[in-house]
Parts: structure tokens; sequence; C-alpha cells
């Protein structure tokens, strides 16, 4: 089934129980082939706050929920660092199954599995989304820069806010950008505040 198909699908759906309907039996990539469960996203559906990473782990694939492994303790500590409760914020990933050995997704799959990512940002209406890492910063808003270069800046586009930072995958090769996506934190805490948003 292709991209503009799985958009005519999904024009009409409403919630995201009805996008997770449609998403949780997926075949449409070779991703569905070598995971064990689709891992849509969790949180608030009324928040105007939604995280949006990668794609799933080992961890995710196995329980189903996105940012669950040594990655997400640390979003855990990042959230907390912001003054924010995770059962508030949404959070999901620019793929939902887990591509093998945990390496990066591919365009294609990207491409493929990007109408459902769409779907949930138009129901759940944001005004920020907080991008972890390179891959959402692509899927999102075509950046050909560097994570590095544009982290902790916050980018406007059609009345949303993106405040890109690294994944927190990073941080378990790099430490030294634990203190760099820490001090984002701060300034996302700021930018919130600013708006009004409360978690």
């Amino acid at each position: 089934m292709s991209v503009d198909s799985l958009k005519e699908q999904l024009v009409k759906k409403r919630t995201l129980e009805e996008v997770y309907d449609i998403a949780k039996d997926c075949v449409r990539c070779p991703l569905s082939q070598s995971r064990t469960k689709v891992v849509f996203g969790e949180g608030d559906s009324r928040t105007k706050l939604m995280f949006i990473g990668e794609a799933p782990g080992e961890q995710e694939d196995i329980q189903a929920r996105p940012f669950v492994g040594r990655a997400g303790k640390f979003l855990d500590h990042l959230l907390k660092l912001a003054g924010l409760e995770r059962s508030k914020v949404y959070i999901s990933n620019v793929v939902k199954c887990r591509p093998p050995n945990n390496r990066k997704p591919r365009k294609k799959e990207v491409e493929t599995c990007n109408p459902y990512l769409q779907k949930q940002i138009e129901i759940i209406n944001p005004k920020v989304i907080c991008i972890l890492g390179s891959v959402p910063l692509e899927a999102l808003l075509g950046k050909t820069a560097s994570i590095g270069e544009l982290r902790g800046k916050p980018i406007e586009k059609e009345g949303i806010t993106y405040f890109p930072t690294f994944h927190p995958a990073a941080t378990l090769y790099r430490p030294a950008v634990k203190e760099e996506m820490e001090n984002d934190m701060l300034s996302l805490k700021e930018l919130l505040e600013k708006k009004k948003i409360k978690s």
C-alpha cells in the first residue's frame, strides 16, 4: 500500500485510538517483519507538548512503549529537570517499529511511517514539539544542518515551535552530551513558561 493510500485511510480518523488500530497491524515496510510489537506512542492526547524520537529500541519493542530502555531513563531525568510529568506530555517516534540491531531508520522507512506521525501531530495539535535527534529533525523540518548546530534553538513553523536537542541515546556513547541536553531542557522549561504551557 502506498503512502498516499495510507494518508487517505487516515483522513477521517479523529482519535489516536483509531490511528493505532491501523498502525498496530501495519506491514507497509520491511521493519514489520522483525518487530515484536508496534510502538505507537503514549501520554496525554490533550497536551500541548510532544517529544518525538527516532525509533523504538529493544526494550521498547518488547514492551510496546516508547523510551523505556536506558535512553528512556535519561529522558525521564530530563523531563523532571524541565518540571514535566511523563504522563502529561505525549512521546512518540518517527518510525513505530524497531529497526534491526537498532540501526538508523532508512529514508524509505521514515517516509512510509510518516503519515502516522503526521496524524498524531494533527490530532494532538501541540504548541511545542521537542525533537530528539537528527532523524526527527529531518523528518519534521527537512533540515540538513546537524542537530549539534540547531540544538536548543526554537524553530517556528506553521504555528508550532520545534525545539531540537540530541537524542537521549547519544549520552550513552558521548558523556559530554549529557550536560548539553540538561542545559537544553532548562531552556525548554523557560520556553514553556513563556508560552504558559504546563505539564
